[in-house]
């Protein structure tokens, strides 16, 4: 039996301040392939590249990934500011019209840390650049070194820091059994106004978005802010929502 086909979107990357590349990481092809049971096939976020139409019409799901760029805020009607940046704008144009796509067409689409972000503003909601200045909310960036260095040990990058409690009888409930867990959390950005088709069911304990759905979605269309890719394979909630994306992609039938 053919394996179904997911797009996992890469972000940009310059080498030697002259060598463009697209790039995604391991861990998001392997999530795919080992608990999703599909294969990944990566494709431009860069949109003199990738055509939306024919890539939603030739794969079985989309997996929109995290990244160090932010979205930008014209995206969501908001004035550029420093505090935004680093930016990929073409990811960007590709990601927002992917989402869109994928929800119009009943394409699965899973949207981590970045993702979620792209899910949402596709659908109208607002972020904000840095979710540790907001009033009562916990710092979500990686953990650091004193001389402000990413600390060097994944495990401690990508150890669970916080709670997120669910919305009891909401997707997530159902797909995880459990109304609350702990998961990493690696991020500035964050939605502060859900749009009108975005559904919170998950919220960190400072009350940061941690999970949505799209209402009225004709199959998988949700977003987590933490980084479920890092270890689905050992991790029983992140295992959880990859089986149960995989579960979606299988239960698609391309044209």
């Amino acid at each position: 039996m053919k394996r179904p086909l997911v797009g996992v979107i890469g972000s940009r990357h310059l080498f030697g301040d002259h060598y463009v590349t697209q790039m995604t990481g391991e861990k998001n092809l392997a999530a795919v392939a080992e608990v999703a049971g599909a294969l990944p096939l990566m494709f431009a976020g860069e949109p003199d590249i990738t055509d939306v139409a024919s890539l939603v019409d030739a794969v079985d799901g989309i997996l929109l990934t995290g990244a160090r760029a932010n979205v930008h805020p014209s995206c969501f009607n908001v004035d550029p500011h420093p505090s935004h940046e680093p930016y990929d704008r073409e990811r960007d144009a590709v990601a927002l019209s992917v989402a869109e796509a994928c929800v119009a067409r009943g394409v699965p689409i899973f949207g981590l840390c970045r993702g979620i972000q792209e899910l949402g503003v596709a659908f109208g909601s607002v972020l904000h650049p840095e979710t540790g200045d907001l009033p009562g909310r916990l710092n979500h960036r990686a953990p650091r070194l004193e001389n402000g260095e990413v600390h060097p040990d994944p495990g401690v990058v990508f150890a669970d820091r916080h709670e997120v409690r669910f919305t009891p009888g909401g997707v997530f409930e159902e797909i995880l059994g459990k109304q609350t867990i702990r998961v990493n959390s690696l991020h500035g950005q964050c939605i502060v106004e859900p749009g009108d088709r975005v559904i919170v069911e998950g919220v960190a304990e400072d009350d940061t978005i941690e999970a949505i759905r799209i209402a009225d979605a004709p199959s998988f269309a949700l977003g987590v802010q933490w980084h479920a890719e890092y270890d689905p394979e050992t991790n029983p909630v992140n295992r959880a929502l990859f089986e149960a994306f995989g579960q979606a992609l299988r239960g698609h039938r391309r044209p």
